[in-house]
């Protein structure tokens, strides 16, 4: 992994619709040698425009937000830029959500009770090339069991994508967020090993949790 130089700061976007926590981290690392404020967003359309006109080292993205949600941002900027480097800071622990941003391309997961010296090397190893998780978000995904059969609401989902919807029309149909449908399937290509959909619809197949429609 390369290293960032030490005369150069590293440029920062911090993304986050609660204005106390935001201005504080603004404040905070923007006093901290090594780090640059590019600039500051309470919603994503919002980090889009400033993440274009700065093109920051790293990007901190909160989940939650009016509009376009964090998820859907980082989906946004990677499909553009893949080398583009989001770190998720979400208070939410829950596995869908880390699943479904990592999914749409964050490099990286930390929880907002994160010590600041820990963000702080945090945001050092995303800009390194590195995939920081919060202690708290690694110690659940390791008691995860990839090989875990499929849950009901996972096979449905997975039926539907091998009929060829998309997450939009399966969240419509499952009367969920397209964020949570997201993060079904994410769920589904990781217990199937699958590097997408595609993938996990022929994997389903091969191992008979679907059946071929006669």
């Amino acid at each position: 992994m390369k290293s960032p130089r030490a005369d150069k700061p590293l440029s920062v976007l911090i993304v986050d619709d609660h204005p106390l926590f935001r201005e504080g981290l603004v404040h905070a690392l923007g006093t901290e040698d090594g780090f640059r404020i590019v600039g500051e967003a309470a919603d994503g359309q919002t980090a889009l425009a400033l993440w274009e006109a700065h093109r920051p080292d790293v990007t901190l993205v909160d989940i939650s937000m009016p509009g376009l949600d964090g998820i859907s941002l980082v989906r946004h900027v990677r499909s553009a830029h893949p080398r583009a480097r989001l770190l998720m800071l979400s208070s939410s622990e829950e596995q869908e959500d880390v699943l479904a941003a990592l999914d749409a391309g964050a490099v990286g997961y930390v929880t907002k009770g994160v010590r600041y010296t820990e963000l702080k090397a945090a945001i050092r190893e995303v800009h390194a090339g590195g995939r920081p998780l919060g202690e708290a978000i690694a110690t659940r995904l390791a008691a995860r069991q990839p090989d875990a059969p499929l849950t009901p609401r996972e096979t449905a989902v997975l039926r539907m994508l091998s009929e060829g919807f998309g997450h939009l029309e399966i969240a419509e149909r499952l009367a969920i967020s397209e964020r949570t449908a997201r993060a079904h399937v994410a769920a589904v290509r990781e217990k199937l090993h699958a590097a997408n959909a595609a993938q996990a619809v022929a994997e389903a197949f091969a191992r008979g949790i679907l059946e071929r429609r006669r």
